[in-house]
């Protein structure tokens, strides 16, 4: 008897995982369905390069169309699930099509929070958000940025890059203020205004609204700001509403939303998993549980629960990691850095080229660096294994 594997989400936790089933020697069918009508493609670049015209989408594919037909895999793009019956395993799709499954990977994903409704208004998470406002950036003009976390100060510093006047908005009182502790968000005060991007922190923005020919920002503290394009990037929400109504167990959303998993990906529902951005997953470094939205964490997930349902029994174990370019700076990010934490520099700051690691009671926690990538990968494997600082710096590890 032929079994099934369907996944749904064709972003690249879906396809890792289904590269992993193939790779692991599973022969059964498998069943790879997106939402979007694109063929996979690698979401980091859509704020940079491809927004900014650098990058085409077709230079951005995860996989090449012909390697789903090479793997057997039956890659369905612009297909919807409408429910799960995890009794019956089955899906039906949004046209009342049935799918049967003997395993069922949710790898659902995110989408854009968008907390405001007016024309002007533009999120950026998929390529189906770049032409009409890569159209709009083209012209040069005065664009206001929602959110100076990753994804807005790269769609900032992507704006600038084009040219044009930008408005950098965050309610935190210093920017990627979910990734820097306050010495290094002063950093990228000092970056976003020497690249000419006027931000402004501390904004809690009570309305967006539509005034002839601009959309208005206005905070609660009275202050206004106004130009015809707003993007807001004020993080992602879950897909879980397919979860949800299944009566598969999820996360509260103070708890960090998102499917609960255990530490294989399998859910509270026999025979289904999940993945990625969306799975709320076992912390195997630090215990307790917490939800990654960087693309090599969906990835590597992805990579690990498709071994798994191929029959593997490895639990999933990673250091999160994660990057962003702005205004030609490589910003790299290991680990869980908190503003607790000590703060231990190496290299100069000033010149934007330098590691600080973050240490909780002289274990390394967290890494931050800019240009130096190898010092990125030796703090993980440190974080990963609980060292003390102290006591690497004295092997010689590090100079």
């Amino acid at each position: 008897m032929t079994h099934r594997t369907v996944i749904v989400g064709a972003g690249i936790a879906g396809v890792s995982a289904a590269a992993a089933l193939r790779n692991s020697g599973y022969v059964g069918d498998i069943d790879l369905l997106g939402a979007e009508p694109e063929l996979p493609y690698r979401r980091p670049p859509v704020s940079k390069e491809i927004v900014q015209g650098v990058k085409t989408p077709d230079e951005i594919r995860i996989k090449k169309a012909e390697w789903y037909d090479e793997q057997a895999i039956n890659l369905r793009t612009g297909v919807t699930v409408a429910s799960i019956d995890t009794e019956a395993r089955a899906l039906r799709l949004s046209g009342d099509e049935a799918i049967l499954y003997d395993h069922l990977l949710l790898a659902t994903g995110g989408r854009a929070r968008a907390p405001w409704s007016a024309p002007g208004i533009r999120t950026l998470r998929s390529l189906a958000d770049v032409p009409r406002l890569q159209a709009e950036l083209a012209g040069g003009g005065h664009v206001i940025v929602v959110g100076a976390g990753l994804i807005g100060s790269e769609i900032a510093a992507s704006a600038r890059g084009l040219g044009c006047e930008v408005t950098l908005l965050e309610t935190a009182s210093l920017p990627l203020p979910r990734l820097l502790p306050p010495q290094l968000g002063e950093l990228y005060v000092d970056l976003h205004k020497t690249e000419g991007t006027n931000l402004h922190t501390g904004v809690m923005v009570s309305s967006i609204d539509e005034h002839g020919d601009q959309t208005v920002v206005r905070s609660v503290d009275g202050r206004t700001w106004s130009a015809p394009v707003v993007v807001v990037a004020v993080g992602m929400e879950p897909n879980v509403e397919l979860a949800d109504a299944a009566g598969i167990v999820t996360t509260a959303p103070e708890l960090g939303g998102g499917i609960t998993v255990d530490a294989l990906g399998r859910t509270s529902a026999p025979g289904v998993f999940a993945a990625g951005d969306v799975a709320n997953q076992p912390n195997g470094v630090l215990g307790g549980r917490h939800r990654v939205e960087h693309w090599q964490g969906a990835q590597n997930h992805g990579t690990a629960v498709g071994k798994v349902m191929a029959g593997g029994e490895v639990p999933f174990v990673e250091v999160p990691w994660c990057w962003s370019d702005q205004y030609g700076h490589n910003l790299q990010v290991v680990g869980w850095p908190d503003a607790a934490h000590e703060l231990v520099v190496h290299g100069s700051m000033a010149d934007r080229d330098f590691v600080a690691y973050l240490l909780d009671d002289g274990i390394v926690r967290g890494a931050i660096g800019i240009g130096r990538p190898r010092d990125i990968r030796t703090a993980r494997a440190w974080i990963s294994a609980q060292e003390r600082l102290d006591a690497v710096l004295d092997d010689g590890s590090v100079t």
